[in-house]
């Protein structure tokens, strides 16, 4: 059997740049599944079966296609992230321009946190590796004029919370102690140990190019690639 081959089991662009900052040669693959959050469920927990549903279905969906023999294999990736408020609220994306000022109007001015979770799966031997991050993201005091030119846009509408943390003309976070690359969606760090486990390694140094393209410089990255429980 070859080396394995990616699969990312998202059409956002956001992932799709920062996985391209590993080198790899990877394909892409949505996976439609039910986002309803479980009642009880916690924001980690949430994040986590999402991103593995994404990860199972893309599996199958390929599988079932005949796009591949029983001698190949696919490492199957999937994200999840959700903006969470007040402890455990999670803001989804906004279905209108309304819903999206006043979710900016919540965040303003305070903390919350960006809960991202990966999964990534062999499909050759099933094997499955979980990983989670949490950011805490402060939100500068923009201004209403500030946000509603900003929906006006059209940017929000389809991210989580109603906000791009890189957007270049509205900057809506203050600085951040944490993970960038997980508030965009996906982070790099927690990746690279997750294949690690699969036996997969960047073509590339990942961390440093990932802080290079987003002009971050992490401050928990060498404690995430040594395995620490932080972010």
């Amino acid at each position: 059997m070859g080396k394995p081959s990616l699969v990312l089991a998202s059409t956002s662009p956001r992932r799709r740049e920062l996985l391209a900052l590993g080198g790899w040669k990877f394909t892409i693959q949505p996976a439609e599944v039910d986002e309803s959050q479980h009642p009880g469920e916690s924001p980690g927990g949430y994040v986590l079966r999402l991103a593995e549903s994404k990860a199972r279905a893309c599996a199958a969906s390929h599988w079932n296609s005949g796009r591949m023999s029983a001698d190949e294999d696919r490492i199957f990736l999937a994200a999840d992230t959700a903006v969470v408020v007040d402890g455990n609220a999670i803001l989804g994306k906004p279905r209108d321009t309304s819903e999206a000022v006043e979710m900016l109007r919540r965040l303003r001015s305070r903390t919350h946190q960006v809960y991202t979770g990966i999964a990534a799966m062999s499909l050759s031997n099933g094997n499955l590796c979980l990983d989670l991050c949490v950011t805490d993201v402060p939100m500068r005091s923009y201004s209403d004029k500030e946000s509603n030119t900003y929906v006006a846009s059209g940017d929000p509408l389809d991210k989580a919370g109603a906000y791009a943390i890189q957007h270049p003309g509205f900057h809506p976070v203050d600085t951040i102690s944490g993970c960038y690359a997980s508030v965009m969606g996906l982070p790099l760090c927690h990746l690279t140990r997750t294949l690690r486990k699969l036996d997969i390694a960047s073509k590339t140094n990942l961390s440093a190019e990932c802080q290079s393209s987003l002009n971050y410089t992490c401050p928990i990255s060498a404690a995430v690639l040594r395995g620490e429980q932080v972010g």
